[in-house]
């Protein structure tokens, strides 16, 4: 009745999560989302009011242009040149997508035969290796270990594998670990990518959400980056964009040219009013994001400590809106957090087997109810003594 292929395909995670919290909201569970990555923080009004007039502009009511519009692209490679020193052709270095996850998705189709490898971090977002699957490709997974800085080890990768390595993804400041990576380690990514012949694919869509004065780089500044990949982002996280789909994929001008003939063939673009809108994001002023980043780094400190009292070992991030938490074992922390205290947290074994022994918990809610959350762990002597 289907193609096989859905046979390798594992149900999507946070499927599966929305589907045990609205069981939970039926029984009439006051449920505590800690689980999800989507900021609960509104749109920004000035990017709104800029969707708003667009919409109603007849001439974004046609379908728009498969690499996204001009003067979107002519924005995304000025806010990189702002925002990183990366000089971009927004012609030929720039590429609308409908939302980072549809970028992940559709560019093995571009650079993977069946067969050949893709590598991926272990811990990693899960549609690095779905998308794998779709292109028929085989995905080796890269351990990321607390004892390494949640940083692969390149050295670990199995000969027979790298010979036919097409592919690389990658992503820091890091989902779910919330691990973030030295300019050195992007040098030596470069290095790695030109003795293997393999393309990287940076995810970057957590670059502006950062505390403690940390700035997080781009892989495309690490020199030589141009020539071995590209870097997805996204509107998502940084304008609390989530529902909007609009990201961007930037970099090494014949890798987004193929990728581009991919998506040409696959979507018909992004909607010209969300384009504009992005537009007003990138260009305009940014003190919203600094303000986001200010309540989420209150959440995290909220959170750590609370977690710290409770007797959990926990990893402190210096960016992203998640907390990386060790446990004995996931699967059944994560069942007895949201069926006995009403909290859902998502078990490290989702993002691939070495989460195994953690859960991510996402700040995206009220200082207040992650407070409510810890002491609902306190009373139900959910520790980790």
């Amino acid at each position: 009745m289907y193609a096989k292929r859905l046979d390798n395909l594992p149900p999507y995670l946070f499927a599966q999560i929305d589907a045990i919290k609205a069981q939970k909201r039926a029984e009439g569970v006051d449920l505590i989302d800690l689980g999800v990555g989507d900021p609960d923080l509104p749109t920004p009004k000035h990017i709104v009011d800029s969707l708003c007039e667009a919409a109603r502009d007849s001439s974004t009511h046609h379908y728009p242009d498969y690499l996204g519009m001009l003067d979107y692209r002519k924005a995304v490679a000025q806010w990189y040149k702002n925002r990183f020193g990366v000089t971009l052709d927004p012609v030929k270095e720039v590429l609308a997508l409908i939302g980072s996850k549809e970028g992940i998705a559709h560019i093995p189709e571009a650079f993977v035969n069946p067969g050949e490898y893709v590598l991926a971090s272990d811990p990693g977002y899960p549609v690095y290796k779905t998308s794998t699957l779709f292109a028929e490709g085989k995905c080796h997974l890269m351990p990321l270990l607390e004892g390494n800085n949640f940083l692969p080890d390149y050295d670990a990768i199995p000969r027979d594998v790298l010979k036919t390595a097409k592919l690389m993804f990658i992503g820091y400041p890091n989902n779910p670990t919330g691990a973030v990576a030295p300019m050195k380690f992007f040098d030596e990514t470069v290095e790695f990518a030109k003795n293997h012949n393999i393309i990287v694919v940076h995810d970057n869509a957590y670059s502006e959400i950062s505390y403690d004065g940390y700035i997080a780089p781009s892989f495309l500044e690490a020199s030589g980056a141009m020539d071995v990949g590209i870097e997805t982002h996204s509107l998502s996280k940084t304008y609390n964009m989530t529902g909007w789909r609009i990201g961007m994929a930037v970099g090494n001008a014949n890798l987004i040219g193929a990728f581009g003939r991919v998506k040409t063939n696959i979507d018909s673009g992004a909607f010209d009013a969300i384009q504009r809108a992005a537009i007003t994001a990138l260009t305009g002023p940014q003190d919203c994001v600094a303000q986001a980043c200010a309540i989420y780094q209150e959440r995290r400190d909220a959170l750590v400590a609370g977690l710290q009292s409770l007797g959990f070992k926990v990893h402190v991030p210096k960016a992203t809106f998640y907390v990386w938490m060790k446990v004995p074992n996931a699967v059944e922390f994560t069942s007895k957090m949201i069926n006995e205290a009403g909290i859902v947290v998502t078990p490290g074994t989702g993002f691939g087997p070495n989460g195994e022994g953690y859960v991510r918990f996402a700040i995206t809610r009220p200082v207040a109810r992650i407070n409510e959350a810890i002491e609902r762990m306190k009373k139900l002597g959910i520790t980790g003594t």
